[in-house]
């Protein structure tokens, strides 16, 4: 079969669900934001609302930001990073991990990932551990939550502040603990492929309501809640959320449980599907993730089985076959935004990172929205996988 890349019939003649997805309530908390006659949140009602609702179905109080790369800044800037100060990151991640860290003057250390779950490795921790080392940060990588456990567990007796970057992870749960129920920082991210969006926007989840005043003037210029003479208490920024963007959160708000419900049932039909195909090896779950709400659908191809593939192109056949489809992130010391002053160069950070290596230069991601479909999509999807594979595998080893 022709891939469609060489002008065959795509196996998807019509596309997934959109995303994002509206409708009138999307519209309406527009209309109500704009009749308050307040736009931002010192006088309008959108933001607070949002974050007390965001943070009652998560676990703790917010501060509501601009967008997920502040929350971090915010976050790191609440725990006090230094200049110099050393923060632990898993290599691989998108950038804004580690770009927040060095906004800050602190010093980003990456460290490998689990080979199954593409999270943070605990294993991997210790010996990147400094007596600089500050704060460690672990992703939620595509939904799945890291190991709590073992990293809190490695963090405390070290007076090492834990930090979750939970972009992907709106409404994760971790042995009956969603996010805030960890006590720690957290990091939520609203950009138009997230789980929930306004286009851009960002939470900011606080181990506990005493510290909101405080996050609430540093994301505000240094500005204390009812400040009217132009106090700044901290050389901070301006991170607030607009009302518009509140009032469209709140909307997604309200579909996002039944959305996390759907992925997972569809992730399983997928997953099984993919793991049938040669050569294709799925993202794993630990059984300790109790809810995965599926930022994106990721996949590895094993370089023995395909030695020498350009991923680059499986991506465009993919593209061209009707699916949304994606490389993966680099790690994130195969950038130019990443530097180390000092630190090991590239190489030798590759040699300590084997398993990001490998997700780098051989994993693929689909947008999770060919999860809010039918488990015919997700057919597809497969089918659509083993066509280009095997199309691609033919054309560089003809018979």
């Amino acid at each position: 079969m022709a891939l469609a890349l060489d002008g065959g019939t795509p196996v998807r003649t019509k596309d997934f669900p959109a995303w994002p997805q509206h409708d009138d309530a999307e519209r309406q908390a527009l209309l109500r934001a704009v009749d308050q006659g307040q736009w931002w949140r010192v006088g309008g009602s959108e933001v607070t609302s949002f974050e007390a609702e965001f943070g009652a179905l998560h676990g703790g109080p917010v501060v509501a930001v601009t967008n997920g790369t502040h929350a971090l800044e915010l976050g790191l800037e609440m725990l006090g990073l230094e200049p110099g100060d050393e923060v632990i990151v898993p290599s691989f991640t998108f950038i804004s991990t580690s770009i927040a860290v060095q906004r800050l003057g602190g010093v980003p250390v990456p460290v490998d990932v689990d080979r199954d779950t593409y999270c943070m490795d605990p294993a991997a921790l210790e010996a990147a551990r400094t007596p600089r080392t500050r704060v460690v940060v672990p992703v939620h990588m595509a939904g799945h939550v890291a190991d709590m456990d073992a990293i809190a567990a490695w963090a405390e007796p070290h007076g090492i502040a834990v930090f979750q970057d939970a972009a992907h992870a709106h409404g994760a749960v971790w042995r009956g603990r969603r996010i805030g129920d960890h006590g720690t920082y957290a990091a939520f991210s609203f950009q138009n492929g997230k789980l929930m969006t306004a286009g851009e926007g960002g939470a900011l989840l606080l181990p506990s309501e005493d510290l909101f005043a405080e996050a609430f003037a540093r994301h505000s210029c240094g500005r204390p809640l009812g400040d009217i003479s132009y106090q700044h208490l901290s050389a901070s920024s301006n991170y607030r959320m607009t009302e518009f963007a509140a009032a469209v959160l709140r909307a997604q708000l309200t579909r996002l449980t039944q959305q996390n419900e759907l992925r997972e049932s569809r992730w399983k039909t997928l997953a099984a599907l993919l793991a049938e195909i040669p050569g294709v090896v799925p993202q794993g779950r630990d059984p300790r993730c109790e809810v995965n709400p599926h930022y994106m659908a990721m996949f590895t191809l094993d370089p023995e089985a395909y030695p020498g593939l350009d991923r680059g192109l499986v991506v465009r056949a993919l593209v061209a076959e009707g699916l949304p489809a994606f490389l993966n992130y680099p790690p994130v010391y195969r950038t130019d935004a990443f530097r180390t002053v000092p630190g090991p160069g590239p190489e030798e950070l590759a040699e300590r990172n084997p398993v990001s290596e490998l997700l780098g230069r051989h994993g693929l991601w689909l947008h999770h929205r060919v999860l809010l479909g039918s488990d015919d999509d997700c057919a597809d999807v497969a089918a659509a996988v083993s066509k280009v594979l095997t199309g691609l595998t033919s054309k560089r080893n003809p018979v």
